[in-house]
C-alpha cells in the first residue's frame, strides 16, 4: 500500500506536459519583453530592442541567455506591482565566428533600462564568467543610469561592475557599445573598458545631463551637444568609434572582434588572405614626397602595406596628426602606430600622446605586434601645451613603449626630430628592429633650427648672412643629416627600399613571433598620470 501512495503521488506524463506548457508561456513573455507599444516606441526612436541586437551581434542560434527568469525583490513606489522578468538586462553568451563571447544588454523598454540590484547582480555574473572562462565581454548599453527607486542598492550594483571591468582590464577584451543615453554611473562603466562604440543622434555619454548643467552653470545644450557620438569621437576621446545606425555599428564590433584574441594568454586568430607575403609597393616611391616639407596621407602607406590594404582606425576622429589602427600583415592582427603629416605636419600633442599610449598599452596587453612609422618633427609647441602637462602626457607614450614586451618593430619615413624620436620606439627604448627609408632625417632638430644655434656666429658676422646660413645648413645636413648617419652608428638595423616595406616587415614578425621578454617583478608600475 505504502509503495502505491508514493507512486499516485508523483507528476505523471501529463503533469511534466503541463509544467512544461507553463515554461513555454513564461518564456513567450520574457522573450516578448514588456508590450507591442514598448517596442514600437523603440523602434520609433531608430533603435533596436535588446534581443534584435544581439541577434545582430551573435551567429545565427548561439545565444544562451542567464537568468531569463529573473525578477527584482524591491518594494516601494510601486516596484512590487511591476516585477517583469529579466529586470531590464538580458545576459548570456554566443558566438562571433564561432568563438566564445559574452554579452549583456539593457532594455530600454523596462524600467528605461535602468540598473537595479537584481538588474547588476545578472550583470556581475556574467562578468564573472567571462574573465573566468577567458572569453571577450560585449556590453549593449541603452540605459538611463541607477533605478533611483532601490536607492543605494542600485549604486552598489555600479560599484561591482566598476570592480570587475576593472579585474577584467587587460585580461579579456572588453567592448562597450552606447545605443541610448547613458547618464551618471552608466557612463563610467563603458570608460573603464577597451572600445568604446558609439551610435549618432541616438546614444549620448555624460555624467549629468544638460537640465543640471543649466541649472548649475546656466549653459544651455543639447544631449547630443554635450554628449554625443560625433562630441565623443572627436573633441573629448571618449568614444572610439561612432557610426550613423546600429546595424552598422554592430557588424563593426564583430569585425573588431575578429582582430582580437580572446583574452591575454592567447594569440590573436590567424587569418590568411590571398596577398602575397613579397608584394612589391611600388606606389609608396610616389605617395611619400622626398621633401620634408609636403605633407601626405599617412593613412594611405598603412593601406598599401598590409593584408589587402585593410585596416580598422581606432579614434580616427580625435588627435588626428596620429594614427592608430588594427589590420593584419600575413594573416597576423598587428597595431600601427603612426605620425599623419596631412594633420599639424604628424607633431606630438598632448592628445595624440594619450591617444598612442593607449593604444600601445591595448596592443601589448592583447599579444600584438607593434608596428610604429615615423614622420615626425618634434613635440606641438605652445604655451597651452606646456601648460595642459605635454611632459606628463608625453610621458605616457614613453612609458607604453618601454613598457612594451610584444615584438615591436620601428619604421623612420622621413623626419624624426628631436624627443619625439625617441619616444616612438626608437631602438634605444627598446624596439627589436628599427628600418628606415632612404628619405630619412634622424636629428636633434630641423637642418635650418641647428645651423641658425651652432652657426649663430659666423652666420651674423657674414658679409652675407642669408648665403652663410645657406651654406651652414647644407654643411650640416651633409655632415649629420644624411640617410647612412643613424645606419652607420647602429641606430637603425637597415636602409630599405621602400616597395620592399611590406615584405621586410613581414619577415621580421616571422622572426619575433616567439619573442619573450619579462619585466621585473613588481606588484605594478606607476606610469605617469
Amino acid at each position: 500500500m505504502a509503495m502505491t501512495s508514493r507512486a499516485s503521488t508523483e507528476p505523471g506524463p501529463a503533469d511534466i506536459r503541463g509544467r512544461v506548457a507553463e515554461l513555454d508561456s513564461i518564456r513567450e513573455k520574457a522573450l516578448a519583453g514588456p508590450s507591442r507599444q514598448a517596442t514600437e516606441a523603440q523602434h520609433a526612436k531608430g533603435k533596436l530592442t535588446a534581443r534584435e541586437r544581439i541577434e545582430l551581434l551573435l551567429d545565427p542560434g548561439s545565444f544562451q541567455e542567464v537568468e531569463q527568469l529573473r525578477r527584482h525583490r524591491a518594494s516601494g513606489f510601486g516596484l512590487e506591482v511591476k516585477k517583469p522578468y529579466t529586470d531590464g538586462v538580458i545576459t548570456g553568451w554566443g558566438a562571433v565566428e564561432g568563438r566564445t563571447v559574452f554579452v549583456y544588454a539593457h532594455d530600454f523598454r523596462i524600467f528605461g533600462g535602468a540598473l537595479g540590484e537584481a538588474h547588476a547582480t545578472k550583470i556581475h555574473k556574467i562578468m564573472d564568467m567571462a574573465i573566468a572562462t577567458g572569453a571577450p565581454l560585449v556590453s549593449l548599453n541603452d540605459g538611463a543610469g541607477a533605478r533611483i527607486q532601490e536607492g543605494v542598492s542600485a549604486l552598489a550594483g555600479y560599484g561591482g561592475i566598476f570592480q570587475r571591468n576593472t579585474k577584467a582590464s587587460g585580461v579579456i577584451p572588453q567592448i562597450s557599445v552606447m545605443l541610448g543615453p547613458c547618464a551618471g554611473g552608466a557612463a563610467y562603466s563603458p570608460a573603464l573598458t577597451d572600445f568604446v562604440f558609439m551610435v549618432r543622434e541616438t546614444s549620448q555619454m555624460f555624467i549629468t545631463g544638460p537640465d543640471v548643467v543649466k541649472a548649475v552653470t546656466g549653459e544651455e545644450i543639447s544631449q547630443n551637444g554635450l554628449g554625443g557620438a560625433d562630441v565623443h569621437a572627436e573633441t573629448s576621446g571618449v568614444c572610439h568609434f561612432a557610426y550613423d545606425d546600429e546595424e552598422t555599428c554592430i557588424a563593426e564590433v564583430r569585425y573588431l572582434l575578429s582582430l582580437l584574441p580572446q583574452n591575454n594568454r592567447e594569440a590573436p586568430p590567424r587569418v590568411r588572405g590571398a596577398d602575397y607575403i613579397d608584394r612589391r609597393s611600388d606606389a609608396l616611391l610616389d605617395l611619400v614626397p622626398a621633401d620634408g616639407n609636403r605633407p601626405y596621407d599617412m593613412a594611405k602607406v598603412i593601406e598599401e602595406v598590409v593584408d589587402d590594404g585593410e585596416y580598422l582606425e581606432v579614434h580616427e576622429g580625435w588627435a588626428r596628426n596620429i594614427i592608430c589602427a588594427l589590420a593584419r600583415l600575413d594573416g597576423q592582427t598587428v597595431g600601427f602606430v603612426a605620425n599623419q603629416p596631412q594633420t599639424l605636419a604628424g607633431v606630438l600633442d598632448i592628445e595624440a600622446s594619450e591617444k598612442a599610449a593607449r593604444f600601445v598599452q591595448m596592443c601589448d596587453a592583447f599579444n600584438i605586434p607593434i608596428m610604429t612609422f615615423l614622420d615626425v618633427p618634434g613635440f606641438l609647441p605652445g604655451v597651452d601645451q606646456e601648460h595642459g602637462g605635454i611632459i606628463r602626457h608625453g610621458a605616457k607614450l614613453l612609458y607604453a613603449y618601454c613598457n612594451a614586451t610584444v615584438p615591436r618593430v620601428s619604421l623612420v619615413l622621413r623626419k624624426a626630430y628631436g624627443g619625439a624620436y625617441i619616444v616612438m620606439d626608437s631602438q634605444s627604448i627598446g624596439a627589436d628592429l628599427t628600418y628606415a627609408w632612404p628619405t630619412n632625417e634622424i636629428a636633434v632638430m630641423g637642418a635650418e633650427g641647428a645651423a641658425n644655434v651652432i652657426f649663430r656666429r659666423q652666420i651674423a658676422e657674414a658679409e652675407d648672412p642669408e648665403a652663410m646660413r645657406q651654406k651652414m645648413v647644407k654643411e650640416y645636413k651633409a655632415e649629420l643629416m644624411h640617410p647612412y648617419y643613424a645606419a652607420e652608428r647602429g641606430l637603425v638595423d637597415d636602409v630599405i627600399d621602400p616597395a620592399r616595406t611590406r615584405e621586410v616587415l613581414i619577415r621580421s614578425l616571422a622572426m619575433l613571433r616567439r619573442k619573450h621578454a619579462d619585466l621585473p617583478s613588481r606588484k605594478h608600475g606607476n606610469p605617469p598620470q
